[in-house]
């Protein structure tokens, strides 16, 4: 967070620029334990009041957040997230604010997902680094029947197809030019591999930052893609057969003068601070796997055949492993991990991901040797012999080795820890209930 606010970042400079570009509401943004959007919508002429004493909130009715007893809460805008959306709904300019989110008596609410990110960034601050993220967005654009939307991808385009007149191009450019004018730093977008499939990538930013930003990014993608008709997914494996939506995360430890990550004289240019984290995600890659993958749909995406990572290893140019080391030294010396996805929520994402490198590090894991063959062809004796034992299969295994993992309590607060576990559990429990069509279709008439 900076430490000296533009005068944009006042609370005189917000309300100047609410009059000159005659902003109506604004959004109080903040997320539940999963990552969904929440907002308390106000109307302009109470921005003053809100920045002085936040809105309240029944936490009760947010999941993951609290009981009837323990209810009363206040979203407290971040004065330096305050931005002006670049498009309208009927016509109604809008603006939001990021915010914290505090208890009856003030406190920071142990179970806000921002304050568990803002905890271990500030660790990593403590070693005088800033934990940098950059992640590759990926998502699916269906078309929309009777306000519902229909899971046949829009186009047939494949991996980086350009077609001039389809309404998916359309609506992948025009939110790479809301988000620019964000001052977002998006990269690049292009088609991906799936029929309907687009990616945008976000140039590295601290990992707070992007989290904020990720939940803008996914609210603003399904605004735009509607005013075509569209519909964008998150959803990890909406389709049979093709390739699921992944969310690649860059990361690295850096601050002005270096990255942490780089070494000239260390193997594969690469200083014992990037192998210690490597290690530590490695390590961690079955304990965290129930919040970068945390879904029932996600285990479908980490298949084998479909370019996502199923098995734990790291390689230079391997894509089919769990960590890869992208081309690329001195400031952007970075790691790759390969297996979370849009779905989830990105602040528990990015505060696991940081706790088990920061965990690396501390302990001096050092990660085995990268593999650089394809690992998906490989017979399990093969495995065993370059040490790449498995992901989970599914949420429930996940969700069970999550539960023992001393280091995720830690990272993410008892009170989070214990609410996740129970909805996933839950969610579990009630997708083994459920009797699908494939079922119905294999066994109905032959048993």
């Amino acid at each position: 967070m900076a430490t000296e606010k533009n005068f944009s970042e006042t609370k005189e400079g917000i309300l100047k620029r609410i009059k000159d570009e005659d902003v109506k509401f604004i959004e109080m943004q903040f997320s539940d334990i999963l990552g969904t959007v929440k907002s308390v919508s106000i109307p302009t002429t109470r921005t003053e009041n809100v920045i002085d004493d936040g809105v309240f909130l029944d936490g009760s009715s947010i999941l993951g957040y609290a009981t009837i007893e323990e209810s009363d809460m206040r979203a407290n805008p971040i004065l330096d997230t305050f931005q002006v959306y670049p498009w309208t709904e009927n016509g109604i300019k809008t603006a939001r604010f990021m915010c914290t989110i505090s208890d009856h008596n003030g406190n920071r609410f142990k179970g806000d997902p921002r304050f568990m990110l803002e905890k271990l960034v500030d660790k990593t601050k403590d070693m005088g680094y800033d934990f940098n993220v950059g992640p590759e967005f990926e998502f699916f654009l269906f078309p929309m029947e009777n306000g519902v939307p229909v899971p046949v991808p829009s186009d047939a385009g494949g991996y980086f197809d350009l077609m001039p007149f389809d309404k998916g191009e359309l609506a992948r450019k025009e939110i790479m030019m809301a988000f620019d004018s964000l001052h977002y730093d998006m990269e690049a977008s292009h088609h991906e591999v799936a029929p309907g499939q687009v990616e945008v990538d976000l140039r590295y930013q601290d990992a707070l930052t992007m989290a904020d930003r990720m939940l803008t990014l996914k609210y603003g993608i399904k605004c735009i893609a509607m005013k075509y008709g569209l519909f964008a997914s998150f959803m990890p494996k909406p389709v049979y057969g093709c390739n699921g939506s992944g969310m690649h995360v860059h990361q690295s430890l850096s601050n002005s003068n270096e990255n942490a990550f780089h070494d000239p004289d260390g193997k594969w240019g690469l200083s014992d601070m990037a192998m210690y984290y490597m290690g530590g995600l490695m390590a961690h890659a079955r304990e965290n796997c129930a919040v970068l993958a945390s879904y029932v749909n996600s285990y479908k995406r980490l298949v084998p055949g479909f370019e996502a990572p199923c098995y734990i290893s790291w390689a230079n140019m391997n894509r089919s492993a769990l960590i890869r080391v992208p081309a690329g030294r001195g400031m952007r010396t970075r790691v790759e991990l390969r297996n979370p996805d849009p779905a989830g929520n990105p602040y528990l994402q990015f505060g696991v991901m940081l706790a088990c490198g920061l965990d690396g590090i501390r302990n001096k894991t050092m990660p085995p040797e990268p593999v650089e063959k394809d690992i998906y062809h490989m017979s399990k004796e093969e495995r065993n012999k370059y040490k790449i034992s498995d992901l989970p299969m599914n949420l429930g295994e996940a969700v069970e080795i999550m539960s023992q993992s001393k280091l995720m309590k830690e990272a993410m607060g008892e009170h989070i820890f214990n609410h996740y576990l129970h909805i996933k559990r839950l969610e579990w429990d009630d997708y083994r209930k459920y009797v699908t069509n494939w079922e119905l279709d294999r066994y109905l008439r032959v048993l």
